[in-house]
C-alpha cells in the first residue's frame, strides 16, 4: 500500500431512513442515516508486531475523502453529524484498524463535509466477515449537542477477510426524532461558533 493508492476491494454503502417512532412522525421530518464503508487490503495482516504504522495512516486521507463524498452523495442534504469505525480482519489488529481512522482520515473527512469542526466520535473492533460495529454520532460542529447523539449499526456482509480491514463514515441528516433531554441545541451551538468568528 503505496502514500498515494489504497488497494480497494469494494465500496459499500447503507441508507436507514426512519420516519417516525412509538411517538410518531417528527415535526422536523425523518431521520436519514447513511454508511459508507470501504473494504481495504491490511499490509501488516499475518506479520510480526510492528510500531510503525503509516503504510495505513498516511494513505488514510485520501480514503476520508472518497468515504466522506459517497456517504454525502447518499445523504442528499448537507450532514449534521457525523461518525467513523473501522473493523480489523482476524490475522490484523484492533491497532490497523484505529490507524485508518486517526486525525489525517479525520481532517480528510471534514473537509468533504465543508469544513466541519468537532470531534469525530468512533469505533473500531477486530472481527470476521459479516462482524457488526456499533457507529457512535454527535454534531459535527459542536461534540455537546445532546440531541445529535445517536449510533448506527453496520456490517459488510462479506468483510473484513482476515488480511483486510472494513472503514466506515456514518452521516445523518438530524438529530434523532423527538430528541427532548435538554443540553446545549443545535442553534444555541452554531450562534455561538458565529459569535467567535466576529
Amino acid at each position: 500500500m503505496s502514500d498515494r493508492q489504497l488497494q480497494i476491494r469494494k465500496l459499500y454503502t447503507i441508507v436507514d431512513e426512519t420516519h417516525s417512532t412509538l411517538g410518531g412522525a417528527d415535526a422536523n421530518g425523518p431521520l436519514r442515516r447513511v454508511a459508507a464503508c470501504a473494504v481495504i487490503t491490511n499490509p501488516y495482516a499475518g506479520q510480526p508486531l510492528a510500531d510503525d504504522l503509516s503504510a495505513l495512516i498516511r494513505p488514510s486521507g485520501e480514503l476520508g475523502r472518497i468515504l466522506g463524498e459517497l456517504a454525502l452523495e447518499c445523504l442528499g442534504c448537507p450532514a449534521e453529524s457525523y461518525g467513523k469505525a473501522a473493523i480489523a480482519g482476524m490475522a490484523g489488529e484492533q491497532e490497523h484498524a484505529i490507524a485508518c481512522i486517526t486525525s489525517v482520515f479525520g481532517d480528510a473527512l471534514r473537509q468533504a463535509l465543508g469544513g466541519a469542526r468537532a470531534w469525530i466520535p468512533s469505533n473500531s473492533k477486530v472481527g470476521p466477515p459479516g462482524t457488526a460495529i456499533d457507529v457512535p454520532l454527535a454534531f459535527k460542529d459542536e461534540l455537546w449537542v445532546r440531541s445529535h447523539y445517536d449510533t448506527l449499526e453496520v456490517r459488510v456482509p462479506d468483510a473484513p477477510l482476515p488480511d483486510e480491514i472494513v472503514v466506515v463514515v456514518v452521516l445523518a441528516n438530524r438529530g434523532r426524532l423527538h430528541a427532548r433531554l435538554g443540553g446545549l441545541s443545535k442553534e444555541e451551538a452554531l450562534a455561538r461558533l458565529q459569535a467567535q468568528r466576529t
